[in-house]
């Protein structure tokens, strides 16, 4: 009698179209072993962070497989495994103002052209991943700020406050979204969500048990064995689902406290104060990070970006005990590493709290952190010089095969080619981005 063989791509299939992947099984036609290439990310994050950093205080110390924090990343530490520093990027194509050209070229990879007054001359790489990674969606894309437009942007739109330009002739700027309510009731309002119970109420494996039974009777111990480990862990995958919805609604909490247009009523010197917006910057960046996570575990987008602030950054910091703007501490009022310090920890403990999320959230390949590739920069490394030499970036996630926890040093690489490497990590396979001039290829190391 012939040996009982299966597909090795085959599925149980049950009532109502449920199906569910096999675990490879000895019935199975056996393949020449290969090494799979990891998957695509899936989703792209940007998150755009003011001021650069005070670099002594960001640069970790060690090995790249066996490093310590730098006081302004040890909030980090809960979130390490899941994190890629990547040291020595120098940002060549940010010509033009000292402020400007660092945010033009962040995402774009180009050159201011002409006068302060104008852009990049390219697309953003969230915009490029939109339309690989979005379509079918709600939204191709969702950009957010918090307490943006401050300073000379008087609130609208300016070469010193915009991180993404669109993937269409002219490349146009485009204005994150600002307020939080609003933004809530275009991503979630009138949005039903029926609870994890009811999504769960029948079990997949009843759906297909029949053919379960089945099948164990005609395979040998060893696979019957994996079949039977496979299964409860399925169980054991809808039992975790279970206690919570796949894709809850955030909560909307109360910002009635916060004027998302206070931006329009700025001062060039930021001598025009708002402390009740300036103080409730953490609780709408948490409400951001929230509405974020969410939009890309609900499938309406795959694209996000959030901007803490613009390139003048002229609000207080009074929940860290800081009454002037970030800009007077970075060079308006001489500069004070101290209080930069403390300002550039805060943000990485928000970086933190949204790695800590997407790792939280379930998703169909594991969780959004393991399908994501999360990109965290900023326009300039030196606060007091404007230097755009060893930028302090960060990625994190899972996707496209990142290999995380390291702190990967080059030796002056353009930031052009790290833009290169994330359109690879998530499927785009170009090998050139932004300014052609800035380029040399994909930055190595990263997977």
């Amino acid at each position: 009698m012939p040996q009982f063989r299966l597909n090795r791509r085959a599925v149980l299939r049950g009532a109502g179209g449920v199906a569910i992947a096999l675990p490879w099984l000895e019935a199975m036609t056996p393949e020449r072993p290969a090494l799979a290439a990891a998957p695509p990310a899936k989703r792209f994050v940007g998150v755009y962070t003011p001021g650069g950093t005070v670099f002594e205080n960001w640069q970790p110390t060690g090995t790249e497989a066996a490093f310590t924090l730098s006081p302004i990343l040890e909030p980090l530490s809960p979130v390490k495994e899941h994190v890629l520093v990547v040291d020595g990027i120098n940002m060549k194509c940010a010509v033009g103002e000292q402020n400007q050209a660092g945010l033009i070229a962040l995402l774009t990879g180009t050159e201011q052209t002409g006068s302060p007054a104008n852009f990049g001359s390219g697309p953003s790489v969230d915009q490029v991943l939109a339309s690989r990674l979005s379509q079918g969606l709600k939204l191709p894309s969702l950009e957010q700020a918090v307490r943006w437009g401050t300073g000379k942007a008087h609130g609208l739109v300016s070469p010193i406050d915009i991180l993404s330009f669109a993937d269409k002739p002219g490349f146009a700027p485009i204005k994150p979204r600002l307020d939080p309510v609003s933004t809530w009731q275009e991503l979630f309002g009138g949005v039903e969500t029926p609870s994890a119970q009811a999504q769960w109420d029948k079990s997949i494996l009843d759906a297909v048990g029949a053919r379960y039974s089945a099948l164990a009777k005609r395979l040998g111990a060893a696979d019957r064995a994996r079949l039977e480990q496979h299964a409860a862990r399925i169980r054991e995958l809808e039992q975790t689902v279970a206690k919570a919805a796949m894709c809850p609604v955030p909560k909307l909490v109360d910002t009635s406290d916060y004027d998302p247009d206070t931006g329009l009523n700025s001062g060039d010197t930021g001598e025009v104060l708002d402390l009740a917006t300036d103080g409730a910057i953490p609780k709408v960046g948490k409400l951001m990070i929230d509405m974020m996570v969410m939009a890309l575990a609900c499938d309406i987008t795959a694209v996000a970006t959030l901007m803490w602030s613009d390139t003048e950054a002229k609000h207080t910091f009074p929940w860290l005990g800081l009454n002037q703007h970030l800009h007077y501490y970075m060079n308006d009022g001489g500069y004070h590493p101290v209080e930069c310090t403390t300002i550039f920890t805060w943000y990485h403990t928000q970086h933190a709290y949204l790695l800590q999320q997407l790792a939280q959230t379930p998703s169909q390949g594991g969780t959004l952190l393991d399908e994501t590739v999360v990109f965290f920069g900023t326009h300039l490394q030196n606060p007091a010089t404007h230097a755009k030499t060893n930028m302090p970036f960060l990625l994190a996630g899972g996707g496209g095969g990142l290999r995380t926890n390291r702190w990967l040093q080059t030796d002056g690489a353009s930031h052009n080619d790290l833009l290169v490497s994330m359109l690879n990590l998530c499927g785009d396979p170009r090998g050139t981005f932004g300014d052609p001039s800035y380029v040399t290829g994909p930055l190595p190391g990263l997977t």
